[in-house]
């Protein structure tokens, strides 16, 4: 269908603040999706068209965060495999199965991330990652146990990510917490990273079925790139737990969210 120009003006402002809720935590699809839908674009093809228009915003993020990220390789190598496997899934599910079973689960996972997240320094201690484990900032340690266990949650968050993708960052901040990161704009550009890999495949089979509107999309996308800039410029500035407040209370604003659209 084709927006009038204030629809699309719409669409962009909520792509840039969707791109700028995605550097600093995620969540920003719980902006960008519903604004699409109440423009009425279809559901599928909103979901589809929100993924397009917010995959380059990561972009943006990781340009912000790339003064934390020096140092980090090993971890965006880490990060490759499960990322892109797990799009791939997600996408594929996402036309295999109706929206509407997702959409029932949905708000718990966002729930349980954001608990998890609030928790995660108490859940380190329990697992033995003390302060002289500082390291693990710099790579994932030699724990192989450890290690397969993270790339298999990053395997499943990188479905949810490719199937729709709200709260995914929260998920993978919870994940790299609990790993051992405390540098908050290192872990915000290590998920930027992530949702790249797991977002941009997902766009291929998404472009491969035809379910994108392009013109709304690129003209989002310009939108997500600015405010994923914007967002992680900001995030830079401002106290570590300041940060960490406000991806909590955007993983509750986004649970709430889920429930109220659940079927």
């Amino acid at each position: 269908m084709t927006l009038t120009m204030t629809g699309m003006i719409e669409a962009v402002a909520a792509a840039f603040a969707a791109g700028a809720v995605n550097s600093v935590s995620g969540g920003g699809t719980l902006i960008s999706f519903p604004v699409l839908l109440g423009l009425g674009i279809p559901s599928i093809v909103a979901n589809a068209t929100s993924t397009v228009a917010l995959w380059p915003g990561v972009l943006g993020a990781m340009w912000g965060y790339r003064s934390e990220l020096r140092g980090a390789r090993s971890w965006a190598i880490l990060l490759v495999f499960p990322c892109l496997a797990g799009g791939i899934l997600g996408a594929y599910l996402l036309l295999k199965t109706p929206p509407r079973d997702f959409d029932i689960i949905a708000p718990f996972l966002v729930l349980a991330a954001t608990l998890l997240f609030m928790g995660h320094g108490l859940i380190s201690r329990l697992m033995k990652t003390s302060s002289h484990h500082e390291k693990l900032d710099e790579t994932p340690g030699a724990d192989p146990l450890r290690v397969t266990a993270y790339v298999l949650f990053q395997f499943g968050v990188s479905v949810y990510g490719g199937y729709f993708g709200a709260g995914i960052g929260i998920l993978m901040l919870a994940s790299l917490g609990i790993m051992g990161l405390r540098n908050i704009h290192r872990m915000n550009g290590l998920k930027s990273w992530g949702a790249f890999c797991t977002n941009g495949v997902a766009v291929l089979i998404f472009s491969l079925a035809r379910l994108i509107d392009w013109p709304l999309g690129l003209a989002m996308a310009l939108g997500s790139i600015a405010g994923g800039y914007a967002g992680a410029r900001m995030a830079r500035h401002v106290g570590q737990q300041v940060v960490r407040r406000i991806i909590i209370g955007v993983g509750f604003a986004a649970t709430i969210s889920l429930l109220i659209r659940r079927p």
